[in-house]
């Protein structure tokens, strides 16, 4: 595999896998793979043949977000575009009538942990590390973080790993609830097939009435639009400036609160 194409699809046996394809990028999202999964899942909701979707990345990352060079360059407005981008990725994957199994084999950190934290399912390496490190940028969570992760670990955990922007590991992750399984490395592809493929084979109808019954929750577009008001408008600030200069600088952001 190459990075030729930054996503790629492919179906086996009733299944769509999705593979976020820049490994030496850590499989940073730009607003052009946002479209192209996007692209996919529509494909696969048309598609008979399709039971259920997997989402994975090249290389030794699920995906790490957004690449903070980038980031960096953006304008409040350019920023909120680019959050509505990964809004319409996880709404695309909370509204999907089928099932999606993110198997995260490695780095799962800020707009990766999100995509991940979107899916129904999480199926985790022993090396998959999860985290919503934003605050080290002077940020926030911008494509629904603070949304999701509460609802999935409760709001207390939520807040932890968003204030201090540190990383979970696998074993903790399973503890907290945030994946449904840990697996050996070099078995997850096998162990994501047999958990996904009777979900593939399973009673569609009703598995979406589920999906729909189980993940509603009307006020999430507004939360959603709020939550990119705030991210796109802290992209003004000093301390986001210095939080980009420390990333890039590997040192420790000194922050002012302005």
């Amino acid at each position: 595999m190459t990075e030729e194409k930054p996503i790629l699809v492919e179906s086996k046996e009733g299944i769509l896998w999705i593979r976020l394809n820049r490994p030496d990028k850590l499989n940073s999202m730009t607003v052009e793979m946002h479209g192209m999964v996007c692209h996919a899942l529509d494909e696969a909701e048309a598609d008979e043949s399709i039971g259920a979707i997997v989402i994975t990345g090249e290389g030794r990352a699920f995906c790490a977000g957004a690449d903070v060079g980038k980031l960096g360059k953006l304008t409040p407005e350019e920023a909120k575009e680019f959050s509505e981008a990964g809004h319409r990725t996880v709404m695309k994957i909370l509204s999907h009538p089928k099932p999606v199994v993110a198997a995260v084999n490695g780095y799962a950190l800020g707009g990766g942990c999100e995509l991940a934290t979107a899916c129904d399912f999480r199926i985790a390496s022993v090396k998959a590390r999860f985290g919503q490190p934003e605050i080290n940028l002077g940020i926030i969570p911008g494509w629904g973080g603070t949304q999701l992760l509460s609802k999935i670990i409760g709001p207390a955990k939520a807040k932890e790993m968003i204030f201090t922007g540190s990383m979970v590991g696998a074993e903790e992750a399973l503890q907290i609830g945030l994946v449904n399984k840990v697996v050996e490395v070099d078995n997850l592809e096998e162990e994501v097939k047999s958990f996904t493929m009777p979900l593939s084979r399973g009673p569609r109808k009703a598995m979406k009435e589920a999906k729909i019954l189980l993940g509603e929750d009307q006020d999430l577009k507004k939360s959603l639009n709020a939550e990119a008001e705030a991210f796109s408008g802290l992209f003004s600030t000093q301390d986001f400036k210095e939080g980009v200069a420390a990333f890039l600088e590997k040192r420790k952001p000194d922050f002012k609160g302005r």
